[in-house]
């Protein structure tokens, strides 16, 4: 446990690096990252709009809430206070677990960017290099935070538990907060500062969805709060009772958090997703859909199909029968049975193969009934998400095996660049609640790749309200 009296605490070391970043400190690789980030989940927030059902109710909530109409919901129509548009949109960012990743797990955009364009909208002004410099700043706090944990921890939820300060920081940011005040932010932060890992391992609630709603709001509220004078904790990581020392026993790196930091920018290494689903199921569905071209495998000939999952896939495949017919759409994008039977009988897994109707799929159901899960320490994941291994026993008395072996989309050894997602973007537009006309999708792609020219970065959200 760290000495209260021994060093300034992170908050304050995080916040004058906060307060004094500009978009020329940034590396190349993280004003790219930033940029594409922002531009990937704009369409993964379209997406879940028109296909998650739980959306409405959250609508319904933000509209009763209104106050000065100053911030677009995308897809909606709606212009709602920035702390409502914040939730509205944070809501829909993770529902399809469709958001970038970093390449160890955890989410940092799908809070941190709907929080960032509310409060640019309501301030007004804000250019395309003040956003992408908040992104890229979030994301870098949120990995920092991440990585100087010392152990994988399968019980409290690291994306809403250190989500919640680098979603502060980036609006801390947008807000031209000074140092003092930034360390106010994180340190009223704090209060929203929790969730646990039950929000994956349980089933049937739909806060898995919509949790980063929760985190975009209350980073708004932090640093708005700070900004009117407001005090928050001085200490609010290595206090005596900071986060560190009582969610994570004081078992961190200090050193690794603060190394480097305002010369690297650790959101350079963020990743984004080729399937809707769970990321740790991402090498396993490649390796699934490769066995399946390489051997010109139809539905029809699967007998069995074995997938080999380390300590947190078993928690996507037990109980065996609950995860092969899921209930709800988050349920099933966190199964591993139903993921890969998606794969298996369809030859692809998209957005509509988990909603409502895709649940019910006949063909889906029934292949999942032949997903076998097969424990395999081999596979546990104790750095970045492991690769995966895939057997196929087929009618034909043959057995085929296969692995991702390092070649799945969107890792760093096959990163997805922009005709990849503009490509994403386009099939997730499609499914936004309200049509966006075609001009304006094409419009936004061209504005999103060329972020760091615009006046007001938030003219590609209005552009999809």
């Amino acid at each position: 446990m760290t000495s209260p009296d021994l060093s300034p605490d992170l908050s304050h070391e995080f916040a004058a690096y906060i307060a004094a970043c500009t978009y020329d400190d940034l590396t190349p690789d993280a004003v790219d990252r930033a940029k594409k980030s922002i531009f990937d989940l704009l369409g993964c927030i379209l997406a879940a709009g028109g296909t998650v059902p739980a959306i409405s109710g959250v609508m319904e909530m933000a509209r009763e809430n209104g106050g000065e109409p100053t911030c677009s919901v995308l897809g909606y129509g709606d212009r709602l206070p920035p702390l409502m548009a914040a939730f509205a949109n944070g809501s829909m960012a993770h529902c399809l677990d469709f958001d970038d990743v970093a390449p160890d797990g955890n989410h940092a955009s799908s809070s941190l960017i709907p929080a960032v364009f509310a409060a640019a909208e309501h301030k007004g002004g804000v250019s395309g290099k003040r956003i992408i410099t908040a992104v890229a700043i979030g994301q870098d706090i949120f990995l920092r935070l991440r990585r100087s944990l010392n152990a994988q921890r399968l019980d409290w939820l690291t994306t809403t538990v250190l989500g919640i300060f680098s979603a502060t920081a980036g609006v801390s940011y947008v807000l031209g907060l000074d140092a003092k005040q930034t360390a106010n932010a994180l340190g009223i932060a704090a209060l929203s500062s929790c969730g646990t890992l039950e929000i994956r391992f349980g089933t049937g609630s739909d806060l898995g969805e919509f949790y980063a709603g929760f985190l975009a709001k209350n980073a708004v509220l932090s640093a708005t709060l700070a900004q009117k004078g407001v005090t928050g904790l001085q200490r609010v990581f290595e206090g005596q009772a900071g986060i560190m020392n009582v969610y994570f026993n004081g078992d961190y790196s200090r050193e690794r958090a603060l190394a480097g930091l305002g010369k690297e920018f650790k959101g350079g290494e963020m990743q984004y997703k080729p399937y809707p689903v769970c990321g740790i199921a991402n090498t396993y569905i490649y390796a699934t859909l490769e066995l399946l071209r390489e051997h010109n495998i139809a539905a029809e000939d699967i007998v069995e199909l074995r997938a080999f999952v380390g300590d947190f896939q078993q928690r996507m495949s037990k109980p065996l029968d609950e995860r092969r017919a899921p209930q709800m759409a988050m349920d099933a994008r966190f199964s591993m049975p139903f993921c890969l039977a998606v794969a298996a009988a369809h030859g692809a897994v998209k957005v509509e193969h988990f909603t409502e109707e895709g649940l019910r799929d006949p063909k889906t159901l029934d292949m999942a009934q032949r997903v076998l899960p097969v424990d395999d320490s081999a596979f546990d994941w104790t750095g970045e998400m492991p690769e995966a291994k895939i057997e196929i026993d087929l009618k034909s008395g043959k057995t085929v095996v296969g692995t991702s072996a390092g070649q799945t989309p969107g890792t760093r050894a096959n990163p997805m660049g922009w005709p990849e997602l503009i490509e994403k973007f386009r099939d997730c537009a499609q499914f936004a609640a309200k049509p966006v006309a075609a001009e304006a999708i094409e419009r936004v792609i061209a504005l999103s790749q060329a972020l760091e020219s615009l006046d007001d970065g938030t003219e590609i959200t209005r552009l999809l309200t």
